[in-house]
């Protein structure tokens, strides 16, 4: 309980204290033509995100568990544009994530912009379908599959003279900053918790998926030229639904706290930074808080930590890989 008021205490400091550095996007700023893909859009920061990336002219593809259709006319509406689609994807089961890229790849697509975004903090420790901790599976394995199997087969394609760099916006959380470093020796493995302990591996996965984005952006850029330019953020809090397996108690005392966080549409607004604004199409590597560049955590950038989780994660892509077609 100390945790997660604690948590609550500084999400609504951040809210007022977090000084801006890189400018508000312009409502101007148009991404036309431009193919986005969107982790969890069917609600919260990931629904506002998608939102954004319509109106701003971008061909939006919601990826997300089945059964929203109504999200997708949601963002159709508020976005007034007719280039949203739906595409079914559940990144705690890995069978399904290759899935979508088997789709992807199908269908020849090709992506300027994806956002994972995708997110969640279970009340107590749950299981992926292939046995991982579901924050694990979510936040960062899926992602890692998913960015292997888009560049593998030409769905994310580094810059070529002429060609803007895609882009790649993993949201994060400054969680990540407060997590005990990685435990290689026990990578993967299930780790049982309940309320009292959820905060921290959220932390922990998220410090995952920092710790991939840098190392991710390293290997893609490793001189000065950006052929992939590759972004992570933390959006500050949010007034979402992502407390929504909080255990009874604990949901009086959340509901009416979520209220004083900031809209979707208000959190999304450095996402959109990064997806649209010219700076971010230039470099690679930009962390976020709100509005605010700065360095991720000593232990996310540490070179030796990204090495060692980019192995230990490659075991796990690699086991859990479908045969390859003949």
């Amino acid at each position: 309980m100390r945790r997660i008021v604690g948590s609550i205490a500084k999400a609504l400091r951040d809210k007022e204290s977090v000084e801006a550095t890189v400018p508000p996007l312009s409502p101007e700023a148009r991404i036309d033509g431009k193919r986005c893909l969107v982790t969890g859009a069917n609600t919260g920061l990931g629904k506002a995100v998608a939102i954004d990336l319509a109106r701003r002219g971008g061909h939006v593809l919601m990826a997300c568990r089945g059964g929203h259709p109504e999200a997708g006319e949601a963002v159709r509406d508020a976005s007034r544009s007719d280039r949203v689609e739906m595409q079914r994807v559940d990144l705690a089961d890995l069978r399904s994530v290759h899935d979508l890229c088997d789709t992807l790849r199908d269908r020849r697509a090709r992506l300027d912009i994806a956002v994972l975004n995708a997110g969640l903090m279970p009340a107590r420790a749950r299981r992926s379908h292939e046995g991982f901790e579901v924050m694990f599976a979510v936040h960062f394995l899926a992602n890692r599959v998913l960015i292997d199997r888009w560049l593998g087969d030409g769905v994310i394609r580094p810059a070529t003279p002429g060609r803007a760099p895609p882009r790649v916006v993993f949201v994060a959380s400054e969680a990540h900053r407060s997590s005990e470093p990685i435990d290689f020796e026990r990578f993967g493995a299930f780790h049982d918790y309940g309320i009292r302990d959820g905060l921290r591996y959220y932390g922990l996965s998220k410090l995952h998926l920092c710790t991939y984005a840098t190392e991710l952006s390293r290997r893609l850029n490793p001189d000065a030229e950006t052929r992939v330019a590759v972004h992570a953020l933390c959006p500050g809090p949010v007034a979402s639904d992502i407390a929504r397996e909080a255990p009874g108690p604990l949901k009086p005392l959340l509901t009416p706290i979520m209220k004083l966080f900031p809209s979707p549409e208000r959190a999304a607004q450095p996402v959109s930074y990064l997806c649209c604004a010219p700076e971010p199409g230039t470099r690679s590597g930009m962390y976020l808080h709100i509005m605010r560049e700065k360095r991720p955590s000593d232990l996310a950038t540490d070179p030796a930590n990204g090495t060692r989780l980019w192995d230990a994660s490659e075991v796990l892509v690699r086991r859990y890989a479908p045969p390859r077609p003949d």
